[in-house]
């Protein structure tokens, strides 16, 4: 049986979900989807359960959970104040606290490397650089492949960026670079790794060699793209014919889209604003979360159990209906606007919020970006605009328009002011990536020129590996059901009848 922690400060003591999961995600970057929360009596903290269960939780009674596999169990019992804030941590620290929570990519990449041999593989690697990233990269490291990583001012976390320039990785990457300075240390990257395989975000990598340094691309074995918005460009580049080598759609795994944008991103999105806004800033408020995508989804269910009534603008149909079963309002964006006290934009999509857009809102709304690609507010368009890095809000004077609070300067707003995607949903997604090097590998030379997707069977061994490091597992089917596509429900019912 276990022992109740520390009631002051916690979730049950002040029935308040909203400041324990925005302190807990903020201080651990572990993610509550998936995990179990223990609380005592469930049943009379009918609110708490409700809400928990909503971002993706199961919840137990606390006098009732052993100890089994504590490592996915939240102790709503515990003092918010008691939990180590892994933000104050060394980079060293914060690393070995990842590495520990990451089961599924060290399965994975111990299940790899017994079929297929990373040694002097030279692979560079363009993604936020933060405590997760450095895991995968120690991984590949380990496994013999020389390995170079570039990450933009932006989204660097120097701690990490540090103790690995220790551990013999190569690092391009500084919170005081110019636009000028990161496009260099990007071709100085490509230049010293000269590499046979680009792990990416945004195709901003793979595009670059293309452009800029075509001759290493007649040698690149291939790439793994992490992004829906990396994934839409080497669509284009493959109908426009520019495509000259392969590229696994990372992105398109159910492990990555169905985890990774929709738990991941759109929890910690919905954290990280509470730690600049406060722990009730949704409460109440109307907010429109334009983009009903698997990040948009994650956003705005966690938001509405929050307290907020969330409208959603999508220009799909299909999208906007879903919206409206999974109990939303849906509205163009020119009516739901003027009414919003929040605009969350979860496209993707460059000026998805135009000037107009801007001006269309009120005075002293909040605008942000969750997901995000450059200019996907229409920011470039603001002339005294000028963008800083890591910084929480900006009150933006809108030309002929009001005064708007942008957060993250308009970037995506998890992994440029706040800690990223939960430690787990990365391990389900580096996982993923590890597959898609060694596919790259196993396959090299023989694939075409094109977008490869991960066959179902990459997911599902991935899925259940991470069911398992949790105590669950999936269930089976009988290894005979008798089926015969001959046998249509109508000989079944004459067969039945002719044995009365």
């Amino acid at each position: 049986m276990r022992t109740m922690g520390n009631m002051k400060k916690s979730i049950t003591a002040d029935s308040d979900f909203a400041a324990w999961a925005a302190a807990r995600s903020q201080k651990t970057n572990r993610s509550l989807a998936g995990a179990r929360l223990a609380i005592p009596e469930p049943q009379k903290h009918a609110e708490i359960k409700s809400q928990a269960q909503q971002w993706g939780m199961t919840v137990e009674d606390a006098t009732m959970t052993d100890e089994h596999n504590e490592e996915f169990l939240c102790d709503g019992t515990q003092s918010i104040d008691s939990i180590t804030d892994m933000r104050k941590a060394s980079g060293l620290e914060a690393m070995e606290y990842a590495e520990q929570h990451m089961p599924v990519l060290r399965d994975t990449m111990d299940s790899l490397t017994t079929r297929v041999d990373f040694s002097g593989i030279r692979i560079a690697v363009c993604l936020i650089l933060e405590p997760k990233t450095a895991i995968l990269l120690r991984k590949l490291k380990a496994a013999g492949a020389i390995v170079g990583v570039y990450c933009g001012p932006d989204s660097t976390d120097p701690r990490v960026a540090e103790q690995l320039r220790r551990e013999g990785i190569t690092v391009e990457s500084s919170r005081d670079w110019t636009a000028e300075q990161a496009h260099e240390a990007a071709l100085h990257l490509l230049d010293e790794i000269q590499p046979d395989i680009i792990i990416d975000d945004g195709a901003s990598f793979a595009r670059l060699a293309s452009l800029e340094r075509p001759e290493l691309t007649a040698n690149l074995i291939g790439v793994a793209e992490e992004t829906t918005s990396g994934v839409r460009a080497f669509q284009q580049m493959q109908e426009a014919g520019a495509l000259t080598y392969p590229v696994v759609a990372v992105n398109d795994s159910v492990l990555k889209t169905g985890f990774d944008n929709a738990h991941g991103t759109g929890e910690t999105c919905v954290t990280t604003m509470q730690r600049i806004l406060g722990e009730h800033a949704f409460d109440g408020k109307n907010v429109t979360v334009i983009g009903y995508g698997p990040v948009g989804q994650g956003f705005a269910r966690r938001i509405r159990a929050l307290g907020a009534e969330v409208t959603i603008c999508d220009i799909d149909p299909v999208a906007s209906l879903k919206a409206v079963f999974d109990g939303f309002a849906a509205q163009d964006i020119d009516e739901a606007l003027p009414c919003a006290d929040m605009v969350v934009s979860a496209t993707g999509v460059r000026h998805t919020v135009t000037l107009e857009h801007m001006r269309a809102m009120h005075e002293g709304a909040t605008l942000a970006v969750i997901g995000g690609i450059a200019n996907e507010i229409a920011l470039d368009e603001v002339s005294d605009f000028t963008p800083q890095v890591n910084r929480d809000t900006v009150q933006l004077n809108v030309p002929d328009g009001p005064t708007l609070t942008l957060i993250a300067d308009g970037d995506g707003v998890n992994y440029t002011v706040g800690g990223g995607n939960p430690i787990e949903i990365m391990d389900l997604s580096f996982a993923v990536q590890a597959s898609a090097v060694a596919y790259l590998l196993e396959h090299r030379g023989t694939l075409d020129h094109t977008l490869i997707r991960l066959d179902a069977a990459t997911d599902q061994r991935i899925a259940a590996s991470a069911l398992k490091a949790r105590g669950y597992r999936a269930s089976h089917a009988v290894e005979d059901n008798g089926y015969n596509w001959r046998l249509t429900r109508f000989a079944e019912n004459d067969r039945e009848n002719a044995d009365r």
